[in-house]
């Protein structure tokens, strides 16, 4: 339990948050990544390298801040961190290493500002939200293990065998190398590979693209350019590759026994969670309407298996769209998503569940389309595969 002294004293230093947020969060992450390199592996440096992952902490760290009277404002964002935590690996042995180093970045960016009062309060609120993750995500390993088939920690996976699905994305079909049981997975969740990439220890999270099964698992892979672990994947994860692979995680997921129509609104390789979901609700006899945007047929992946599930359940229906298609494709649209096409998908009542996944461009225009049409927020999920960002700023492109 925090003093109410600490508590104030947090509370008092949310204008500084707000005007150097970033830059503590900066210098904290030049501090942690200096001083303990064996942390980096937790880390996509594409997401440091273009600020998101610096934003999104400063963001958080504000958050916190605003609302350390009132945590339970943030009951919404504490499960996707605790996944996304449980998901790399994240152990307690961690948190006083981050904690040191975040407070080391608040004295060096306020200076004399950062009195010893208030590091001394930082560093009580810090530990009392160490402990509230530590013991949320060790509820998240335990669950993990003691599942069927489940498991903690990496585990041995072999690449059973590999299939291009598109010129970008490439699919890998994982089996336990122990031939031991493996348990099913929720439909939308992910896969974290540990990675040894010249020498350096790479933790990468990838979209579980298969229907929720104990058989084995699929990701499907795009290669990114300048990608350190989707260009080693695509060039050397070959049949019989071993992989390290730790348990299924993530809260962005679609749950059971849902009637009302689900849309799926996905953009290039954000289809892959979406896959897993439309495999799911298919076998249900939900009614369920699958938008995909693609640049041409040549990017779009997956298109026979989803027209196989449209073919199979008469409740799924589709739509692909194409803004650069090649002169032998046949979109359902040419051109990108408009709100007047949503509008001519989606039932008359709104009453829908809409899962959104795709760029952020793509993602705020769709998101302010969906709202303009009147489907409410609360039955609106999107994810990011990164750092979470808001989809409520202006889009910078048109969809």
């Amino acid at each position: 339990m925090l003093t109410a002294q600490t508590i104030a004293i947090v509370k008092a230093t949310v204008p500084a948050l707000q005007a150097h947020g970033e830059h503590i969060t900066r210098c904290f992450y030049d501090l942690l990544f200096r001083e303990h390199p064996e942390v980096q592996a937790f880390f996509n440096q594409s997401h440091q390298a273009a600020g998101t992952q610096q934003r999104a902490l400063a963001d958080a760290v504000l958050a916190y801040a605003a609302n350390i009277d009132r945590l339970e404002a943030l009951a919404n964002a504490v499960p996707r961190i605790v996944q996304k935590h449980a998901a790399l690996g994240v152990l307690p042995e961690h948190y006083p290493i981050v904690g040191k180093c975040l407070l080391q970045a608040i004295r060096e960016v306020l200076g004399s500002a950062a009195t010893e009062e208030i590091i001394a309060a930082w560093a009580e609120a810090y530990g009392a939200l160490a402990k509230i993750f530590t013991a949320a995500e060790e509820t998240v390993y335990r669950t993990n293990e003691r599942r069927s088939g489940g498991w903690r920690g990496v585990r041995p996976f072999v690449v059973a065998r590999r299939e291009t699905e598109s010129e970008v994305i490439t699919s890998f079909y994982l089996r336990p190398q122990d031939d031991r049981p493996i348990p099913a997975f929720e439909p939308g969740q992910y896969l974290t590979l540990v990675l040894d990439i010249d020498g350096q220890s790479t933790r990468r999270n990838y979209s579980l693209s298969c229907a929720p099964n104990t058989a084995g698992y699929r990701i499907s892979v795009k290669r990114e350019q300048g990608g350190k672990a989707s260009n080693w994947l695509h060039d050397q994860a070959t049949p019989g590759t071993l992989l390290n692979v730790l348990p299924p995680c993530g809260e962005f997921v679609l749950p059971p026994g849902n009637e009302r129509p689900l849309v799926l609104v996905t953009g290039g390789v954000g289809l892959t969670p979406a896959l897993s979901m439309l495999h799911a609700a298919a076998s249900t006899g939900r009614r369920v309407d699958f938008i995909h945007a693609a640049r041409n047929s040549r990017t779009h992946a997956f298109a026979r298996e989803v027209d196989a599930l449209v073919d199979k359940h008469a409740a799924v229906t589709r739509l692909y769209a194409y803004d650069e298609p090649l002169h032998e494709d046949q979109p359902d649209v040419v051109g990108r998503l408009t709100t007047q096409l949503l509008a001519q998908r989606l039932p008359a009542d709104r009453n829908v569940d809409l899962y959104l996944l795709g760029p952020k461009p793509f993602m705020q225009q769709v998101y302010r389309s969906v709202l303009e049409l009147g489907v409410v927020p609360a039955r609106i999920r999107y994810e990011f595969f990164g750092p979470l960002e808001s989809l409520e700023a202006p889009a910078v492109a048109a969809v």
